[in-house]
């Protein structure tokens, strides 16, 4: 694993962050490898219940390193059009963000300073973002000509309607931690989102993780579809639960008053 992300696994709890802090975690093209294998390797690991994904130094991520992405490679071609000339998909790029929102368990994303550009959009794949006073966020695509193009089109249209996604697109503008709770953007704002953070998280760890499994694939899976589909859903993985070890344990921790001991799920 590179030591641009790191990774570090306590009580279940995967605390993830960001490491190139001497460049406000800016998202060069191995800063990009590494989200995305940080992502796998956690989704590889079934002991794992929660995630926090947090930067570190001064601010969560400055977005793109456009210094690194201009240099020219062999073959004339930059880093971005090499990277994008693959046609697999999610892309690299879309990956570093979507590879949270495809994460079976939850991902808490712990945000302070500056959370800009690629940044915001890795942020946006989290299921909960927990946001210091100071934060700043941005979706700053447009500022260099371009478009977000790391799955905001699929993690945004959760969060706001679409005629605020539009304005923050067409003006790239900066806003603070308030408007975005106010937007939806955040979910919480908090004085140390990390540490808000690892407590949400651990708390999480402490309950069945097929049942969190199951609530994070209901409504990833039905969001967006229709009714009928989703009843049936619902029918399917409460069926799938009842009776099952962790939710025989959930009870009888509960009629005991003890701490649960569950097993991780296959």
């Amino acid at each position: 694993m590179s030591d641009l992300v790191t990774i570090s696994i306590e009580n279940g709890v995967a605390d993830v962050r960001l490491n190139r802090p001497d460049k406000y975690n800016a998202l060069s093209p191995e800063m990009f490898e590494a989200v995305v294998a940080a992502g796998e390797s956690v989704a590889a690991n079934r002991s794992v219940r929660a995630v926090v994904l947090s930067g570190e130094g001064k601010g969560f991520c400055a977005g793109l390193d456009f210094e690194t992405f201009t240099q020219v490679k062999s073959g004339g071609k930059n880093v971005l059009e090499e990277k994008t000339a693959e046609k697999t998909y999610p892309n690299l790029f879309q990956n570093a963000a979507y590879v949270w929102k495809q994460l079976p368990i939850p991902v808490i994303a712990a945000l302070h300073g500056s959370a800009f550009g690629g940044g915001m959009q890795i942020a946006l794949g989290a299921d909960i973002r927990l946001a210091g006073p100071d934060t700043r966020l941005s979706i700053m695509e447009v500022k260099w000509g371009l478009v977000p193009d790391m799955a905001a089109s699929q993690t945004l249209r959760d969060l706001v309607r679409i005629d605020v996604a539009k304005e923050l697109i067409f003006t790239g503008r900066i806003i603070g931690a308030e408007e975005a709770q106010q937007l939806g953007l955040i979910t919480r704002i908090c004085d140390d989102p990390h540490a808000e953070a690892l407590k949400m998280a651990n708390g999480v760890s402490q309950k069945s993780p097929d049942a969190i499994l199951a609530g994070k694939r209901l409504l990833e899976t039905t969001w967006h579809g229709n009714p009928l589909d989703a009843f049936k859903l619902e029918e399917a993985l409460q069926i799938s639960l009842l009776g099952s070890p962790n939710q025989v344990e959930a009870m009888k921790a509960n009629f005991q008053k003890r701490a649960p001991n569950f097993q991780d799920p296959e």
